[in-house]
């Protein structure tokens, strides 16, 4: 049985699908059983749980073999935070997996860059998880992916509205890497049974580093708009993030996790990845539909 937490996510959906494609057992850990009930015809089972809450992992790990952790904390209200559930959250469920009879193996979803000093929150939370899946003594493999391309399509379009000008957040002259959600669930899912890739990190990136202006030109032709782009000054973020967080905590980390996009390295040579590991995916933007005119 293979455990996913985070499996009514956008990755999370995906990484069940293509497990259950392939035959396998899956359930899936979720705070809210009734944000699932599509998975119930496809054989899936659902268990109620919260990886804040170790109590709860007890009985969601009950048999299982393999726990794949795609939770994340960057956006979220009561009390989700990158601390609290990229950190604490896989703390509760590495422990989980160690006391399991018999312990269970963890493929952990991280960022690629994460680090303890990074400028982004959810970077060094992620690093956090990772260190303290690597000291647990369990069989583990990480995987690492840039940034989805499909949440941030999203996130132009709907800034666009109606007056087809996108919204970004700072200057948008940094290149980033984006990579598509689905070259990552299936990194994910090959790992997750492949246990000779044990012990490693495995980072998942797409071919395109673009920056967020590039992208949102990008965004405007496939919606045949033009005209000059909205930006939000830096200024404005960085009230934002200082102002925003006792009435609108996640309004806040995003700005800040704004600012930090707009000026950390976030590029990825994807090709040295897909050398190392040629069952990884690396499909451009243009091929895989996510500019599709909606």
């Amino acid at each position: 049985m293979i455990l996913v937490a985070g499996g009514t996510g956008r990755l999370g959906r995906l990484v069940v699908k293509q497990l259950v494609d392939q035959g396998r057992s899956v359930r899936v850990l979720t705070r809210d059983p009734s944000a699932a009930t599509d998975f119930v015809h496809s054989g899936v089972e659902l268990v109620t749980g919260d990886v804040r809450d170790p109590a709860s992992l007890v009985p969601a790990l009950s048999g299982v073999s393999t726990v794949v952790s795609a939770v994340h904390g960057l956006t979220g209200s009561g009390g989700v935070t990158p601390a609290s559930v990229d950190r604490d959250g896989n703390r509760n469920l590495v422990d989980a997996a160690a006391a399991a009879s018999p312990p269970a193996e963890v493929i952990l979803v991280s960022t690629v860059g994460a680090s303890p000093d990074h400028p982004m929150e959810l970077f060094r939370m992620k690093w956090a998880a990772e260190e303290q899946l690597r000291a647990s003594g369990l069989p583990w493999t990480i995987v690492r992916s840039t940034a989805f391309v499909q949440t941030w399509v999203e996130l132009l379009r709907e800034t666009a509205g109606t007056s087809g000008r996108p919204r970004v957040f700072g200057r948008g002259d940094n290149p980033v890497n984006f990579v598509s959600v689905q070259d990552v669930a299936r990194a994910i899912a090959h790992a997750t049974v492949h246990p000779e890739l044990r012990g490693q990190v495995i980072e998942v990136g797409g071919p395109d580093n673009l920056t967020l202006n590039q992208l949102a030109r990008l965004v405007q032709g496939s919606m045949d708009s033009t005209g000059s782009l909205h930006h939000v000054p830096r200024p404005a973020l960085r009230a934002m993030g200082a102002i925003a967080g006792p009435f609108n905590p996640t309004m806040a980390r995003l700005a800040r996790a704004s600012l930090a996009m707009d000026s950390c390295d976030l590029s990825f040579d994807a090709e040295a990845s897909t050398r190392e590991y040629p069952w990884l995916s690396c499909t451009p933007i243009e091929t895989h539909g996510v500019l599709t005119t909606h």
